[in-house]
């Protein structure tokens, strides 16, 4: 197990800005580093430890959905590697855990697919027998799979703050107020590249789900970053099909009726819930047990998917 990185230090790259996981670095004018660290955020709070190989672990396992995934949608990767943007006493922060990847601009959405009714979206149907705004079938329990996949964006939020279920006409609207300049004479507008990321959002998530059922494996739902180039090329970026990213749901225990236990940060949420801390910045240290059982949880998840250990 390699030594836990809750923050990237580089300093021959320009920081371009840190998110709750990933740092991110400007390699020049069309390239970017993306170090993933071990830093976990529950509730939109970054937590103070560490969870060991985590981010090996997601960028492990996004490269492997890419690589599995890339005749659907074009992908970020540029196949440089990633030791060899930074300097000699730099590698350690970069093997196994960062990308070079194209500079894109990214959509000003969260392209959530959902194949279960669970979380947020279980919230909303409890309340309104839809979700973003998508009815679906009455009587409903926790956990249910759904007749088919939907696609429920939501608004993307500032660290810290929390994204909100949105419809896809206002998905629609936010890509085209942001994205218009950039767009101009490339043959496609913002609106058309929301119904894009749609429908690869989509056709993502049905051939990831059919893969990792074959695994033991359910993905209720998941979520997908995309981006466009200055051609108006739409990209999957960020990660995919992660235990971030992702509610990944152990088949032989799922059932009807309760929230399924799962390979993703659920196991921390659940430990959190059992404090008084008000789910606001600074977030609580956690045991020793939970930090080990969480670093598990990932490597088991990458393991079943992928067939392979670790690196």
């Amino acid at each position: 197990m390699a030594q836990p990185l809750f923050e990237s230090t580089i300093k021959s790259l320009p920081l371009l800005g840190r998110g709750k996981v990933r740092d991110i670095y400007a390699v020049d004018a069309d390239k970017l580093l993306i170090v993933t660290s071990d830093r976990l955020s529950a509730f939109d709070v970054i937590l103070p430890d560490p969870i060991p190989d985590k981010g090996r672990v997601l960028t492990a396992m996004a490269a492997f959905w890419f690589a599995r995934l890339g005749h659907i949608v074009p992908n970020q990767l540029t196949g440089i590697d990633p030791e060899s943007v930074v300097t000699v006493d730099e590698r350690d922060q970069v093997r196994g855990r960062a990308l070079v990847v194209k500079r894109l601009k990214p959509l000003p959405i969260e392209a959530v697919v959902r194949g279960y009714v669970i979380g947020s979206g279980w919230k909303d149907y409890q309340d309104t027998g839809a979700i973003c705004g998508i009815r679906l079938p009455a009587g409903l329990a926790q956990a249910a799979k759904l007749p088919s996949p939907i696609f429920t964006p939501a608004s993307k939020a500032d660290v810290g703050d929390h994204d909100e279920n949105i419809s896809f006409a206002a998905a629609q609207t936010r890509c085209a107020a942001e994205l218009t300049g950039l767009l101009a004479g490339t043959g496609t507008n913002g609106a058309r590249l929301a119904a894009q990321a749609r429908d690869a959002a989509i056709a993502l998530y049905a051939e990831a789900a059919n893969y990792a059922a074959g695994r033991g494996i359910i993905i209720a739902d998941t979520k997908f970053e995309f981006g466009v180039d200055a051609a108006g090329t739409l990209h999957l970026i960020d990660e995919a099909l992660t235990p971030d990213s992702s509610r990944f749901w152990p088949a032989d225990s799922y059932r009807e009726g309760i929230s399924p236990p799962s390979y993703d940060k659920q196991y921390v949420r659940d430990y959190l819930e059992t404090l008084t801390w008000g789910k606001k910045a600074p977030g609580p240290r956690l045991p020793a047990d939970v930090i080990a059982k969480t670093a598990a949880k990932y490597r088991e998840a990458f393991e079943r998917l992928t067939g392979r250990s670790l690196a």
